[in-house]
């Protein structure tokens, strides 16, 4: 899955995942389990996610690696958020060669980045179980307690206007060369993301089957 902040690829991801029954592996998850659980890794990487900041290539590749090698990713599997630099993706390519593995498909989202803005600022979390809300779309109960969990509901430290435009510019530095670089290999299909969640998996899945 490519795209900018805020697209929606971590939704599809998770569709697509449950329609082949593969699983979706996002890093971003990853992290943020490893974040609350205040492991080595999780306390060096929230210092590069607070500022708006990709964690570095080298503690990405290892994790992803290690997660690749689980048994329930024999039939396949999502990558949410990896690779998100043009070394990222050599080393994937190198990794995917030495282990016989084959690239099948890059799904990528396009948004306006006002749009972006908006959709990421309004977004808000449980604490707890992470049940995602939304101002706009899907706002939080009037106690700004959960449903599922009774958790507080917070806005990420990722998710401020200052952050947001700062992962966008550090998007367009690192990341959008991919598009590029998978354009090459024939492998990349671009979706508008300017729609509703459903009209865009239907989309995608037809493009897939």
């Amino acid at each position: 899955m490519l795209g900018a902040p805020g697209t929606g690829k971590g939704t599809q991801g998770k569709l697509i995942g449950v329609y082949f029954k593969i699983p979706n592996i996002s890093t971003g998850e990853i992290l943020r389990t490893a974040i609350t659980n205040r492991t080595q890794l999780g306390n060096e990487a929230k210092a590069f996610i607070d500022k708006g900041e990709l964690v570095p290539d080298d503690l990405m590749i290892g994790l992803i690696k290690e997660r690749l090698a689980e048994e329930d990713c024999k039939n396949g599997f999502i990558l949410d958020g990896f690779p998100r630099t043009v070394r990222q993706a050599e080393a994937l390519e190198d990794f995917f060669n030495n282990v016989g593995l084959k690239l099948g498909y890059v799904i990528g989202l396009e948004l306006a980045q006002d749009k972006i803005i908006k959709r990421l600022t309004s977004r808000r979390v449980c604490i707890n179980c992470g049940k995602d809300y939304n101002l706009i779309t899907n706002p939080p109960p009037e106690d700004n307690k959960c449903e599922l969990c009774g958790g507080e509901i917070i806005q990420r430290s990722d998710d401020t206007e200052e952050t947001v435009s700062k992962r966008l510019a550090v998007y367009a530095e690192k990341t959008k060369p991919l598009k590029d670089y998978f354009q090459k290999t024939g492998k990349l299909k671009i979706f508008d993301a300017d729609s509703t969640v459903q009209k865009i998996n239907k989309r995608i899945i037809t493009f897939l089957t």
